[in-house]
């Protein structure tokens, strides 16, 4: 399946009163992972919306926390596609110290492909080779 790395600087205003990332950041991360996935592709995330009105909906969302992140540190997002579904997507995430290699957390987003109504779809076929099929 497709992957894609990204890095990013942890930002003071990232972090809480003990220096370590606010650990709803990695899910900031995760988003900035997976659009910049698609965009490698080809695949914007506001054409899909705006072109062809479908949306990306969460419907799971997990992280494991494994070792603190701290602000200056460049972090290495790691990311790719776990599993398509002609309605659904998951995604999984690596996120690793750009310093020393260290693992920092794991986790997952599972999406439903949605209308602008929010009601599921099936994605469109020429959205297939993105996600590995056909």
């Amino acid at each position: 399946m497709r992957e894609y790395e990204t890095r990013v600087r942890v930002r003071y205003a990232e972090t809480d009163q003990m220096g370590v990332v606010y650990y709803a950041n990695y899910f900031v991360w995760m988003e900035l992972g997976r659009t910049e996935l698609c965009r490698s592709a080809g695949i914007r995330y506001k054409d899909m919306e705006m072109g062809d009105g479908i949306f990306l909906a969460v419907a799971e969302a997990s992280c494991r926390y494994s070792c603190p992140a701290r602000y200056d540190e460049e972090v290495v997002i790691r990311t790719r596609i776990a599993e398509f579904r002609t309605r659904t997507v998951r995604f999984e995430y690596e996120m690793r110290s750009g310093e020393d290699g260290r693992k920092l957390a794991a986790g997952s987003t599972l999406h439903v492909f949605c209308g602008e109504d929010m009601r599921p779809l099936r994605l469109p076929e020429k959205y297939w080779g993105f996600f590995g099929v056909g």
